[in-house]
């Protein structure tokens, strides 16, 4: 690992430490279209092993379990880990196994699940071209990778804008890539890909930030980069200044299929 990524895992498990209880209630992450999509796009039957990679607070794993053998969460952040878990047990769910590790080297052996899933994590990837190659690795022939992300516009303009309304927000962010980049990876990594459904995902602006515990002077700076946001920008994040710059961030779900 360099000590580049070594400095970014550090970032992520000091800002989602912190965060973790206000994830296990995000409505955002707890439940809406992206989970609806991810659990019906898996069309699990029952007999398959999951990977769930940047668990989070569980939501997605937990989801899954109802319809799987077998689901192993991954997280790198223990305190996530932890709430995940009791959320597990809260809900009698005893076929959810938790383990820490990166999305960029899976601790699984080759060939040993028939369905990975991430969801709304993979911006925090530090190389989000190994983190593919990983999942691809691991899965079975025919297995699937769902992944959920938020998504950048393909004009360079909304893409910086976008990314820079990210990190001021967290300084964990890595980068939102462009659907393009996300095929393009897939493609490389041995996947049969398909663009599924995309959602702007509506988000309350002081919620948000409350939600990763946002510096009020960043908040402040966040607010100014909105408002100084060309109109293109405005328009195509539904950028909403007289309702306190709530506004919607484009989410959609990439699909594979390992060759």
């Amino acid at each position: 690992m360099s000590a580049q990524s070594a400095d970014l895992d550090t970032q992520v498990q000091r800002q989602f430490g912190a965060a973790a209880a206000n994830y296990a209630v995000s409505a955002v992450h707890s439940g809406g279209p992206t989970l609806d999509a991810v659990v019906e796009r898996a069309a699990l039957r029952g007999t398959e092993r999951v990977l769930d990679v940047g668990t989070g607070a569980g939501h997605t794993a937990l989801a899954l379990a109802k319809r799987a053998a077998e689901v192993i969460a991954l997280d790198l952040t223990e305190e996530m880990l932890a709430t995940a878990a009791g959320l597990a047990r809260e809900r009698g769910l005893a076929n959810v196994w938790f383990r820490r590790g990166r999305a960029e080297a899976l601790p699984f052996a080759d060939a040993s699940f028939d369905l990975v899933t991430s969801r709304l994590c993979a911006h925090h990837y530090a190389d989000p071209v190994a983190a593919t190659r990983e999942a691809a690795r691991v899965l079975k022939p025919g297995g699937q990778y769902l992944l959920v992300d938020s998504f950048s516009p393909e004009d360079p303009v909304q893409d910086t804008y976008l990314n820079a309304i990210e990190v001021l927000r967290d300084p964990s962010h890595v980068r939102n890539y462009k659907l393009s980049e996300w095929c393009a990876m897939f493609d490389a990594a041995g996947f049969a890909v398909e663009v599924g459904p995309r959602w702007p995902v509506r988000l309350e602006f002081d919620s948000w930030i409350a939600r990763i515990g946002t510096p009020a002077p960043l908040a402040a700076g966040l607010r100014a980069l909105m408002d100084a946001a060309p109109s293109e920008v405005r328009e195509t994040l539904r950028i909403a200044r007289e309702t306190g710059h709530d506004w919607s961030i484009p989410i959609a779900l990439v699909a594979g299929r390992r060759r």
